[in-house]
């Protein structure tokens, strides 16, 4: 009985606890603050990004332009609190939790719509940008030379096209307006006089907004931008005698990426260096012993510009033809040349202005996650 009695009580206090009253009014008044809070948040970080986007603008030349904007945008959020004293929300409603969703509206809005105005269509205060390359920048007097440029700007390049002004002894040559292919600038110089020395080149480009880009380059016609000097006397046939163990050296004095040389058309790579030397011999497959080969060197420059796989190449050819008395050695033609290592397309990602947008509105996701946790346990 005295069990039965027990239990009896305390059923009897369970349904003694009443819930609390909801108060539906005074819930549905907080939730309508909140809402007037975020919507005013989401207006000023609007208009202070207007007003910010203006100081940017004025800032173009300061290398302090980026800092100076930031803080003005980070401190003018402290404005959220006198607004909300105005209109009359009151901050013990909206709590803490709240209070850092507004400021984290403000701040999010004002970054977003001030990235969206200070880049194109709106605002470009950038001028183009020129990558250029001569290829090769030495060469020798009978080959040609090309100039290839990659011209690009946030917005548009002027009528696509870029002008291109060639010297030669302080004197213009050419001077032209040229058409852009897909951004690019291509053109190629035959020297037709066979000029030897240094010719200089020019090429400018303009973009919609009036902002121009000027870039200079040179490159060097000469005789030996390519020759055999050892074993010397190899101009004329048959050539000096030479067995397996001989090395030929080749001397090229343009920047290359590429050597190789034909022996009566069979190409071999060369891509031992020795002091400044290309070094190979008669012990590669292609030569034949107990032969009188032909042979004619060649040497080529690849470019790849940035973050676009086409090769841009041009090849440089030795205008000495060479001759050599090869021996009967049994090594002669025996061992297999080498592949080169050439030149590989240049996919560069560089992490800018977005990555650190995207940085700061992931903390503030994580903020707000953290907050909305710790508020639903409580």
């Amino acid at each position: 009985m005295a069990k039965r009695h027990k239990d009896k009580d305390e059923t009897e206090e369970e349904l003694d606890f009443k819930l609390p009253k909801f108060d539906e009014e005074k819930f549905v008044k907080k939730e309508k603050e909140k809402i007037k809070a975020t919507f005013v948040s989401f207006i000023f970080g609007l208009f202070v990004a207007v007003i910010t986007f203006g100081f940017w603008v004025l800032l173009a030349d300061s290398p302090f332009q980026w800092m100076l904007t930031f803080l003005f945008g980070l401190f003018t959020a402290a404005w959220l609190r006198y607004i909300f004293i105005r209109i009359k929300i009151k901050e013990e409603i909206l709590e803490k939790k709240g209070m850092f969703t507004t400021y984290a509206v403000y701040f999010l809005t004002w970054l977003f719509v001030l990235i969206i105005l200070v880049n194109p269509p709106f605002y470009d205060n950038d001028a183009p940008t020129i990558q250029h390359v001569a290829l090769p920048d030495m060469q020798e007097i009978e080959g040609t030379v090309k100039i290839i440029a990659h011209v690009a700007d946030n917005s548009r390049i002027k009528n696509d096209e870029a002008s291109f002004i060639l010297s030669y002894n302080n004197s213009i040559i050419d001077q032209k307006t040229m058409a852009l292919d897909g951004n690019i600038f291509s053109y190629e110089f035959t020297n037709p006089n066979q000029d030897l020395g240094t010719f200089s080149y020019t090429i400018t480009a303009e973009d919609t907004n009036g902002k121009k880009t000027e870039v200079n380059g040179s490159f060097v016609y000469d005789n030996d931008v390519i020759k055999i000097p050892e074993p010397t006397g190899t101009e004329t046939y048959p050539g000096p005698y030479i067995t397996y163990a001989r090395d030929i050296k080749i001397d090229v004095k343009a920047t290359v990426d590429w050597v190789y040389y034909t022996v009566d058309g069979t190409i071999i790579n060369v891509t031992e260096i020795q002091s400044n030397y290309y070094i190979t011999n008669p012990s590669y497959e292609g030569w034949e012993k107990n032969s009188q080969p032909t042979i004619k060197v060649f040497a080529k420059k690849i470019h790849y510009f940035e973050n676009i796989p086409t090769a841009f190449n041009n090849t440089i050819v030795d205008t000495t033809t060479y001759y050599f008395n090869v021996s009967d050695d049994s090594e002669i033609g025996s061992i297999e040349d080498s592949i080169p290592t050439l030149p590989q397309p240049k996919m560069i990602s560089v992490p800018g202005f977005e990555a650190f947008i995207a940085l700061i509105s992931l903390g503030a996701a994580v903020l707000i996650f953290k907050y909305k946790k710790k508020h639903n346990s409580s």
